[in-house]
């Protein structure tokens, strides 16, 4: 019994300690993004997702919550929205690895943990268009006008009319190929690092 008791409590030691490496990768990743000539210039690509991911696999999807949690709080000190596309960010980030997590959960094949990256993928591009429509922009337009906004997308594409369109044309593909990114990288190496992440590693 004090056998069992001592390795819970390396087990739960060892997880709080991996999550926290996770998220501070995370935390570096998100300062680390990336101008797209095809997005307004307002809008980066980071691969911070990554790290969550990893962690909702290997760990569970509470872990992945944590990692998307903590490198959002970090960087509240630089938000330019006041702390609301940090929020969204949050959001979107814990559709994308609540489900991976879950659904690799009961079923620990290729065939689960790519269902349930992708799946993920799908809510976190989805909510990312309302929670952009409804709670970010409305917010970000005390810093730019939303006719400023607007114009950023009409100078890529001028058939853009309203902030739905450019959202539904810019924003959910692009939400949704950046999950992409991080899903092919983790479905790649996620077996490999799992037994490291887990401490089963001779």
């Amino acid at each position: 019994m004090l056998t069992n008791t001592v390795s819970n409590s390396r087990f739960h030691t060892r997880k709080i300690a991996m999550t926290a490496i996770l998220a501070a990768a995370a935390t570096v990743l998100m300062f680390i993004s990336f101008k797209l000539p095809f997005m307004p210039s307002f809008i980066s690509l980071d691969f911070s997702e990554l790290p969550a991911l990893l962690a909702a696999f290997t760990m569970g999807p509470l872990s992945g919550v944590a990692v998307c949690f903590v490198k959002n709080l970090i960087n509240l000190t630089q938000s330019m929205t006041g702390g609301v596309g940090e929020l969204s960010n949050f959001i979107i980030g814990s559709a994308f690895v609540i489900p991976a997590g879950l659904i690799y959960r009961k079923h620990k094949t290729f065939s689960g943990a790519a269902l349930g990256a992708l799946l993920g993928a799908v809510l976190m591009a989805v909510l990312g268009l309302f929670s952009n429509y409804f709670i970010v922009y409305p917010i970000y337009t005390n810093i730019m006008s939303m006719e400023a906004i607007l114009g950023m997308y009409q100078a890529i594409y001028p058939g853009i009319e309203n902030l739905w369109q450019a959202l539904i044309v810019f924003n959910l593909p692009f939400t949704f190929c950046k999950g992409l990114i991080s899903v092919v990288v983790t479905l790649l190496i996620y077996k490999k690092i799992e037994p490291l992440i887990n401490g089963r590693v001779a």
